[in-house]
């Protein structure tokens, strides 16, 4: 009677649904770590190499036979955030109940102030991003048990969204003709917006390759521009001058690291292109924080770096009170359900230059098809996905 939705069977669903919120337990983990194959050419943005995947899956069992699974993300080698499971991480998490995801998050990011975790080796970012990892597979399990999509549970505000491309890396030796291909094969492939990496060159260099970008892809086409936090706040400053007649739909992470959250406020004054940032932040105060400054127009969080859905929610919910939009970072299969729950969604984004991203191409059967700039939700429960055990065993390595 689970998946009868008249009136009829509230009485069954209510019961069911009471027996599985004081009931339902995690049994077993199990934890991959997976890797993309080494590119030989690597993909740079303005200052770092992208690897070609690197996540932790975790895979997670219940007493009920409801399974779900949710991935951590990094850009670094994964060994910090492997290690944590091979030394009772795990114990902290088998017993507890998967629909009450507040609770085991609030549970595992309060580790990252532990003395356990300190006298254990398990460093705060490891702390972060398996915690997140965890707080996704219990979401996916909970819509499953409620035989409802996230993004309904969440809101339901659409069930279609808009999606862009992000393209445009530097390699060694790539010059315009093999950036010419680069930028045709992400059109053919039905793309309307494009986001390229920028602030590697010096700006006059770095301008004239995103003029040659713009006369590419057509003055029809939305485009935006990523720095990845490579300039100071004066080189932005005229960069973004100098940026204005691309008309630019926005423009990412602009200044370096170290005082950000000021710069990009600063910067926005002097600018009428929309800043956007919060990739690189590693917790939700982070954001908050950018928000609270006024300093940026689009938010892009990351709930497989920080936070699972547990924060994804509060902070969609702190954007649309505050006219910010969201556009996450990265896994647009796992976010398209936060992203269409809210008035506050703006755009996802996705790698479908297979080399760049194998694992988006290949880790999940039959996900939504993305078409024409646009990807609509499945209606299946929870994350809506299906792992694919031919692309897990590819690229991933068993550490649980």
């Amino acid at each position: 009677c689970l998946r009868r939705r008249s009136v009829g069977s509230s009485h069954c669903l209510k019961s069911l649904g009471s027996y599985w919120s004081s009931r339902m337990r995690i049994t077993k983990l199990e934890v991959l770590a997976l890797r993309g194959p080494k590119v030989a050419r690597p993909h740079w943005t303005a200052h770092f190499v992208v690897p070609a995947g690197n996540e932790l899956l975790v895979k997670m069992h219940t007493n009920t036979g409801i399974t779900g699974f949710g991935l951590a993300t990094s850009y670094t080698p994964l060994d910090p955030l492997i290690k944590p499971w091979k030394n009772g991480f795990a114990d902290l998490i088998v017993g507890q109940n998967p629909l009450a995801p507040e609770k085991l998050y609030q549970k595992l990011f309060g580790l990252t102030t532990s003395k356990t975790a300190s006298e254990k080796g398990w460093s705060r970012e490891a702390m972060i991003r398996c915690s997140a990892a965890v707080d996704l597979a219990c979401w996916d399990i909970m819509g499953k048990a409620a035989n409802l999509p996230l993004y309904q549970m969440f809101g339901g505000y659409t069930d279609e969204l808009p999606v862009y491309a992000t393209c445009g890396y530097y390699r060694d030796g790539k010059d315009k003709e093999e950036l010419r291909d680069e930028l045709q094969m992400m059109k053919d492939q039905g793309h309307k917006s494009f986001k390229v990496k920028s602030g590697g060159l010096p700006l006059k260099e770095d301008i004239e390759r995103l003029e040659f970008i713009r006369s590419v892809l057509g003055d029809d086409k939305d485009l935006m521009v990523d720095i990845n936090r490579a300039w100071d706040l004066r080189t932005a400053m005229e960069g973004v001058r100098l940026l204005e007649p691309l008309k630019p739909r926005w423009l990412e992470e602009p200044v370096q690291w170290q005082d950000d959250r000021r710069g990009i406020k600063l910067l926005s004054q002097k600018t009428n292109i929309p800043i956007s940032g919060g990739e690189s932040e590693i917790t939700s105060y982070g954001c908050r924080a950018m928000i609270e400054e006024q300093a940026i127009q689009i938010l892009q969080f990351d709930c497989t770096m920080y936070g699972g859905f547990t924060e994804g929610k509060k902070l969609a919910a702190l954007c649309e009170m505050n006219h910010v939009q969201v556009a996450p970072h990265h896994d647009c299969f796992i976010h398209a359900q936060l992203v269409a729950s809210t008035p506050a969604g703006l755009i996802l984004e996705a790698f479908t230059d297979p080399e760049r991203d194998p694992m988006q191409a290949e880790l999940f059967e039959d996900p939504p098809e993305i078409k024409d700039g646009k990807m609509k939700l499945p209606d299946k429960p929870g994350l809506g996905l299906t792992l694919s055990e031919a692309a897990v065993e590819k690229f991933g390595e068993r550490i649980l």
